[in-house]
């Protein structure tokens, strides 16, 4: 009798071993569950259409970085091209900055009357369109006055040629910001 009571706790004992291995495998870190999820007063079953979000599939994307490309130059959680705005601040540094919005794209700039010339001053808006480095990203406005003989501030044409040169400088700047950072990135 003895014998037969330690040979059933040894079978019972290797089929709680064997049993215990069998059920632990079930269990891998690999496993994956699927448990039904609410939105608002329904519930949606693993396989249901969820509902679409009032921003879009994507959701809300505030600072652009599930899009973003380092060529692009628009990290930094801006909307619109770094190097364009840098470009832009360092080509206009000279004038004081009345207003600048990097997630808008806008530097507006307070009148700036030359010391060469006092009677004469001028003012620039800049904008930065988009995210890509590209000559329609970037629109400057110009605008100038002049004193008159009463000494009240007239407005006066400002040459085509001077906005021009002006959005060619901050594009030459830019690029040769987005070349030196790309070198960088390289070395």
């Amino acid at each position: 009798m003895t014998f037969s009571r330690s040979a059933t706790r040894f079978r019972v004992a290797a089929a709680c071993l064997v049993l215990g291995s069998l059920l632990s495998g079930c269990d891998s870190p690999n496993t994956e569950y699927a448990y039904p999820e609410s939105y608002g007063k329904k519930i949606y079953h693993p396989g249901d259409k969820r509902p679409d979000s009032v921003f879009g599939k994507e959701g809300l994307d505030i600072f652009g970085q599930s899009k973003k490309d380092a060529n692009q130059g628009g990290g930094g959680g801006l909307g619109i091209n770094s190097f364009l705005w840098r470009a832009s601040l360092d080509t206009i540094s000279f004038m004081p900055i009345a207003s600048a919005d990097p997630f808008g794209g806008v530097i507006i700039t307070d009148w700036y009357a030359p010391a060469e010339t006092p009677s004469e001053r001028f003012k620039l808006n800049v904008f930065i369109m988009g995210r890509s480095l590209r000559a329609d990203g970037l629109k400057i406005a110009a605008f100038r006055q002049v004193k008159d003989e009463t000494g009240n501030w007239a407005d006066r044409p400002v040459d085509a040629n001077v906005v021009t040169d002006l959005e060619n400088t901050v594009l030459t700047r830019a690029r040769k910001m987005r070349i030196a950072a790309q070198a960088g990135a390289t070395e």
